[in-house]
């Protein structure tokens, strides 16, 4: 069993249209990296527009480079193609979700030359109607695509959080499955009655349940969902679904404006960042003087963890399962925790990991 288990964590070598991530307890496992739910596509949001634009540029380099290989038929024109391609792999495998996971560089960066090499599967390529030729075909689409579907998803992602979530008083999973109701009725009906299509967010991906070893604990086993998809779009949209399920959406702070997660149960409207123009001060910090800010009902995912743990361990005390001293020394470590975040030392996975060991 434990040889079984070992295999589970085999270094996979994925392609740009071939990947594989584990899901688990709210969480994402990409390579050996995992995060809650809902932050890939908050770090997609926050991609600087310009990238996008450099992937066209260089996808547009390349398209010609592609389809000039089929006509020349040379070892130059393999390496010129393979040098475009490359510099597209530059950009997409440095961004979200790849650079996490253990690429095959050797084939994605010589994946032309070595086409070219095979001359079974290149003359399979050269007949217009084959399965070679489809396949050529849909790597050169799929690549003219990648940067306008990534658009299309945070445009969608933008209307959805701030015409639909962003007027909500509760941040839950029941909260925005009410709100993504409404988002499905009026896309649904847009749609239909301006495009004459579905409103349809349903895709294929290739799913197993596999035994899985905790990436710290090797003591501890559970049963996780692998998931292989082929777009990264598709990935996406399953990673905000199940985010949403989960009670965790994007939001953009109020002070900033970039995106942050908002986990489920909090309703922070400031991100964790150093704020613009300050060298220590993090957005919550800054807007926690904010009239906005005020109330306990805005309190800090920092806060309201603190004040958790602080009424846990008063509990703890009060039915004489800790000492006094020892109640002192939780009580000024979670102070000091909740300082740590509050300027900025700590993401909220890591402050609620502190806490929670309290």
């Amino acid at each position: 069993m434990s040889e079984q288990l070992e295999q589970t964590y085999t270094p996979y070598s994925y392609t740009y249209d071939q990947f594989t991530v584990f899901f688990h307890g709210g969480r994402v496992y990409i390579g050996e990296k995992n995060y809650p739910v809902g932050q890939c596509c908050v770090d997609i949001l926050n991609l600087e527009e310009s990238v996008l634009d450099k992937l066209d540029q260089r996808v547009r380099d390349f398209v010609p480079a592609a389809w000039e290989l089929l006509k020349k038929k040379t070892n130059s024109a393999a390496v010129s193609a393979q040098e475009k391609l490359n510099a597209v792999w530059d950009i997409i495998f440095a961004l979200p979700v790849y650079r996490d996971l253990n690429m095959d560089y050797d084939c994605n960066y010589h994946a032309l030359e070595n086409l070219f090499a095979d001359r079974r599967k290149w003359s399979q390529v050269q007949k217009p109607h084959s399965e070679g030729r489809a396949m050529y075909q849909g790597m050169i689409a799929g690549l003219e695509d990648f940067a306008h579907d990534i658009r299309e998803l945070r445009e969608q992602l933008l209307i959805m959080t701030e015409n639909y979530f962003e007027k909500l008083e509760r941040r839950n999973a029941a909260a925005y499955a009410n709100a993504y109701s409404y988002f499905y009725a009026d896309m649904f009906t847009i749609a239909a009655n301006v495009f004459g299509e579905d409103f349809s967010q349903s895709f294929t991906v290739m799913l197993n349940f596999v035994p899985m070893m905790h990436q710290t604990n090797k003591d501890e086993v559970f049963i996780a969902e692998k998931t292989t998809f082929d777009r990264l779009v598709t990935f996406l949209r399953t990673e905000f679904y199940r985010g949403l399920a989960a009670g965790n959406a994007p939001r953009r702070c109020r002070n900033c404006g970039t995106y942050f997660l908002l986990d489920s149960g909090y309703n922070a409207i400031y991100c964790n960042n150093i704020a613009p123009g300050e060298t220590d001060r993090t957005c919550r910090k800054v807007g926690a003087h904010r009239k906005e800010a005020q109330g306990k009902e805005n309190r800090s995912p920092a806060r309201v963890e603190y004040d958790r743990t602080y009424n846990r361990l008063k509990q703890k005390k009060n039915r004489k399962k800790i000492s006094v001293d020892e109640w002192n020394l939780a009580v000024a470590e979670a102070m000091r925790i909740l300082e740590q975040s509050e300027s900025g030392q700590l993401t909220d996975d890591e402050m609620r990991a502190k806490f929670k060991a309290l």
